[in-house]
């Protein structure tokens, strides 16, 4: 190897060196703003708080006031918590789905996968019809992650047919978001008052009624899906290149998307089931990290996690100051806060090929 060739591997290796540096500090920097934003979500409410009794009663609850750690523990955290661990899997699911059928529009929202666990949750809310009547007690989040399910397996299994595009998946995702708001508009017009009232605040999403044992269940599947996610992260990274090229460095691209669409339906199914629909997370979380961290997986997988957590938070925050003493429906302020911005990222990079 002359002198120059070496020269020049060694500028690329600093180049590379500098860049994934430059990433682990923004990623940092995001994990920092996630962390005061959690931090400002608990102390927000009815009762607001200062960050420093917050987060003294978080690291020493036992010299804090019984109201004030009951406030903050048993009240603010699930809530809080929760919007982190929904945050980071719908938009994890939402990047794992735009990278297997490489489609900027994909995420669980767009693919019909919320209209469907809101239909099953409507189900049980207005007929009382429980998908598995041994769990009567959990009806609604267990209808909706059935139907959920359900919808994320027909888009699959239409994904694996002979002669279907990509562009054919997004299709049969819209017309089951279209399908599924149908057959939902019809329980709504036969429901009574108080379940339609039921219905109503369920689809909007809410995280008002997130408790520890939602938190554990949600986190759960977090933490079992991103590892698997990262241990294929070389071949996902290579599936953006397209399929042939992916084939020829030696990724099973059928296997691969197999695997990923089971595990992303599960990581979408389980928090749409207990938070209710909440839009554009899975969506524009990824995106995010796109433009931050770019395609690597390894460091792409991290932002979007933490992209989807902040912006749900953030969104948290803001549904508590919006209207002082009211807490609104989280998922409202997801389409409020998601749908200007999405404007944004599409004609800022409206040059940029996919």
């Amino acid at each position: 190897m002359t002198d120059m060739a070496v020269e020049a591997t060694a500028t690329g290796r600093d180049q590379y060196r500098a860049l994934a540096f430059r990433r682990i500090v923004i990623l940092s920097v995001l994990a920092f703003a996630l962390a005061v934003s959690v931090s400002v979500d608990m102390a927000l409410g009815p009762a607001n708080y200062s960050l420093t009794q917050v987060l003294s009663t978080i690291f020493d609850p036992a010299t804090a006031a019984n109201q004030l750690r009951v406030v903050i523990w048993d009240i603010r955290m699930p809530i809080a918590l929760m919007a982190i661990t929904v945050g980071a899997s719908l938009s994890v699911a939402g990047a794992q789905m735009q990278t297997i059928l490489s489609n900027p529009l994909a995420s669980p929202f767009t693919l019909g996968i919320s209209a469907a666990a809101a239909f099953g949750a409507a189900l049980g809310l207005v007929g009382g019809v429980a998908l598995f009547p041994g769990a009567v007690q959990y009806m609604v989040p267990i209808n909706a992650f059935v139907m959920a399910m359900a919808a994320a397996l027909f888009i699959h299994f239409a994904s694996t047919m002979r002669g279907v595009s990509v562009e054919t998946i997004v299709l049969l995702g819209i017309a089951l978001v279209f399908t599924f708001n149908a057959a939902l508009s019809l329980l709504e017009y036969l429901a009574s008052e108080q379940a339609l009232a039921a219905v109503v605040f369920w689809t909007m999403g809410s995280l008002t009624k997130a408790t520890w044992a939602k938190v554990y269940v949600t986190a759960a599947i977090l933490v079992v899906t991103v590892p698997l996610f990262m241990r294929n992260a070389w071949a996902l990274t290579a599936l953006r290149l397209g399929d042939d090229k992916a084939a020829s460095m030696g990724v099973n691209v059928r296997r691969l998307r197999l695997t990923t669409m089971m595990t992303v339906s599960l990581l979408a199914a389980i928090p749409v089931s207990f938070v209710g629909t909440i839009g554009f997370v899975g969506l524009v979380g990824p995106h995010i990290a796109r433009m931050v961290v770019g395609e690597d997986q390894r460091f792409f997988l991290p932002g979007s996690v933490i992209c989807g957590a902040l912006l749900l938070s953030v969104t948290s925050v803001v549904s508590k100051v919006l209207i002082p003493g009211a807490i609104l429906p989280i998922g409202v302020i997801t389409a409020l806060v998601g749908v200007p911005f999405f404007f944004v990222l599409i004609f800022s990079n409206r040059r940029r090929a996919w």
